[in-house]
C-alpha cells in the first residue's frame, strides 16, 4: 500500500483510501478495520505446544489486521489443568460481549462450546477430533457456532517410527489423563494400529501431573508413546527420566516435546497451526460462518533428537535421519 501511495496521482490515492477505509481482508495494521473487537483465548494447560498455538494465533490476528491494543482487545485465561476453574472461565465469559472465543484443546473446545450463547462464534485448535468430542456435526460442515483446527497426527507413522528405533519393540506403554477426550480418541486408534504392526498397547490413566512419573514406571513396556494429552505434556520431564532409566525409547505426537528429550515424533508443527488459526478467527470476525467453514487440519513432518535416542539406548537408522524435517541435537 506504501509503493502504491508513493507512485500514485493525488486523485487516484484520494479513491484508494477511501476504498481502503471501508475494505475488510487487508494484510496489517493498513487493513485493520475501524471497529473494535474483543476476543477471549483460553487454554487447559501450559506447555510449549498450546502456548505456540496462542501466541502464534494473536500474531497472525496482527497480520491480518487485528492489532491487540488497537483494535482488538484480547482476554486470556489458563486453567492450569484445573477443569473447574476452565469451567469457571467459560461461564464468566458467557456474560461478556465478546466477538469470538479461541479454545485451545480438547477441554477448552467442549467447556466453551457447553457455556456459550449459540451464536458466539468458537473457534477450537489442537483438538485431535472435533466430531467424536461432539463439537462439529461433521469435518466438512460444522454445522453449528463452530469450527477450528483439528492436530490429529498419523497414528501409523508414529508406531512405525518405535519399529524404526527399536525393531524388536513389541510392547507400548501409553501414560494418559482420564479427563482427556482427546487422549482416549488417540489411545483406541493406537490399539487399533499397534495390532497391524505386531504390537500391543498397555495404558497407564491418571488424573493430574504429579502422577505421571509413577504411571509411567508402572508399564513394564519397550517402548513409550505419548500422545497429545495435554496433562502429560505438561509433565513431559517426568516421561522423559523414566524412558531413559529404562533405556526404552520415547516417542512423541508433537514435536516440542522432541526439543524436551523425546526420540522423534511425527506431528504437526504448532506454530504453523497457531497462524493458520489466527487467519481463520479473522475471516470468522469479518463474517465468515462457521457453521459453514470445514474444519482444517494441519501437515506432519518427522522430528528427531539424535542425543535423546542415545540415551534410551536406540540408534536412529540413517533412512529415517534422512527424512525428518527437523534434526536436534540435545
Amino acid at each position: 500500500m506504501k509503493t502504491l501511495l508513493k507512485v500514485a496521482a493525488a486523485a487516484t490515492t484520494v479513491l484508494m483510501l477511501g476504498a481502503c477505509s471501508g475494505q475488510s481482508g487487508q494484510s496489517g495494521q493498513a487493513g485493520a478495520d475501524k471497529k473494535q473487537y474483543s476476543i477471549g483465548i483460553a487454554q487447559i494447560v501450559s506447555h510449549p505446544s498450546l502456548d505456540a498455538l496462542r501466541t502464534e494465533t494473536v500474531a497472525a490476528l496482527a497480520e491480518d489486521g487485528f492489532v491487540e491494543g488497537q483494535n482488538l482487545k484480547i482476554e486470556t485465561a489458563n486453567a492450569q489443568g484445573d477443569q473447574s476453574t476452565l469451567s469457571a472461565t467459560a461461564n464468566a465469559w458467557k456474560a461478556q460481549q465478546m466477538d469470538a472465543v479461541v479454545a485451545i484443546a480438547t477441554p477448552t473446545a467442549q467447556a466453551m462450546v457447553q457455556a456459550m450463547p449459540p451464536n458466539r462464534p468458537i473457534i477450537f485448535t489442537g483438538v485431535t477430533d472435533p466430531v467424536k468430542a461432539q463439537l462439529v456435526d461433521s469435518w466438512e460442515k460444522p454445522g453449528k457456532n463452530v469450527t477450528g483446527l483439528s492436530d490429529i497426527n498419523p497414528i501409523d507413522k508414529q508406531l512405525g517410527l518405535i519399529k524404526q528405533v527399536k525393531p524388536t519393540a513389541k510392547k507400548v506403554g501409553i501414560v494418559y489423563s482420564s479427563a482427556e477426550a482427546n487422549s482416549e480418541i488417540q489411545v483406541d486408534l493406537a490399539k487399533t494400529e499397534a495390532a497391524k504392526q505386531g504390537l500391543t498397547i498397555e495404558t497407564a490413566t491418571i488424573t493430574n501431573s504429579s502422577e505421571v512419573q509413577q504411571a509411567a514406571q508402572s508399564l513394564n513396556v519397550d517402548a513409550f508413546f505419548v500422545p497429545t494429552d495435554n496433562t502429560v505434556v505438561s509433565a513431559f520431564e517426568s516421561m522423559v527420566q523414566v524412558a531413559e532409566q529404562k533405556k526404552i525409547p520415547l516417542i512423541s505426537a508433537d514435536p516440542d516435546s522432541v526439543e524436551r528429550g523425546a526420540v522423534g515424533a511425527w506431528a504437526v508443527d504448532y506454530h504453523a497451526m497457531g497462524k493458520q488459526t489466527g487467519h481463520l478467527v479473522a475471516k470468522i470476525l469479518r463474517g465468515q460462518k462457521p457453521a459453514d467453514t470445514p474444519v482444517e487440519t494441519g501437515e506432519a513432518t518427522l522430528t528427531i533428537n539424535t542425543a535423546a535416542a542415545q540415551r534410551m539406548g536406540v540408534t536412529i537408522p540413517e533412512d529415517v535421519t534422512k527424512s525428518a524435517g527437523k534434526t536436534v541435537n540435545k
